[in-house]
């Protein structure tokens, strides 16, 4: 069943092997790797995350091009290892495709945190934004996600509790962990919106 809140649509090429995740409802979850290539050249390396009946209808390893249909989760990561927000895309379709390479998310949501309006070292107004999406059975995605420019300056005017819809991409940005002992490269996840309406 789908979400109305939450629609994702990604087109790429496979970019690791698709391995074994968990099993839950009598179902068995796999997940991989898509790399997207944007406009400017430089690709975002998005988790994807399907049942084992999805995938056996589909051949994807070794195939130039994959399209996923779903919709973007969040889970809280509690084991202490990697990120503590891990966000993938749940495919509801998979299949095999030539088209360019797409990454279109439609989020409607929540404001669940107050926004955090700021300029880049290089003077771009940017507002990070937390939104929970509700999904079935009363539970919520809660997702990061950025907006720019004058966008960015409406989004810092919002208040917890107002409801809007994104329209962007699901990114990926390597960024340094400073540890105890030693930095660790992780790497963050996020929606970047080009366009927001107030609900």
């Amino acid at each position: 069943m789908e979400n109305a809140n939450n629609s994702a649509l990604l087109i790429g090429t496979l970019a690791s092997e698709i391995r074994y995740s968990h099993s839950g409802r009598s179902e068995d979850y796999y997940t991989f790797s898509i790399e997207v290539e944007r406009l400017s050249g430089t690709a975002d390396v998005l988790n994807v995350i399907a049942r084992n009946e999805l995938l056996k209808r589909v051949e994807v390893e070794n195939k130039p091009k994959i399209c996923v249909i779903g919709e973007v989760r969040s889970f809280n990561n509690r084991t202490g290892l990697g990120s503590k927000l891990v966000i993938t895309v749940f495919a509801r379709e998979i299949s095999l495709c030539d088209a360019e390479d797409e990454n279109v998310i439609v989020l409607t949501g929540t404001i669940c945190k107050e926004p955090n309006y700021r300029r880049t070292p290089m003077g771009r107004q940017i507002c990070d934004l937390m939104l929970a999406v509700g999904r079935r059975y009363g539970r919520s995605d809660y997702l990061p996600c950025i907006v720019w420019g004058q966008v960015a300056e409406r989004a810092a005017l919002l208040a917890v509790g107002e409801k809007i819809e994104l329209r962007g991409r699901l990114q990926s940005r390597k960024y340094i962990k400073s540890g105890d002992i030693d930095a660790v490269e992780r790497t963050a996840f996020e929606i970047s919106a080009s366009e927001m309406v107030l609900i």
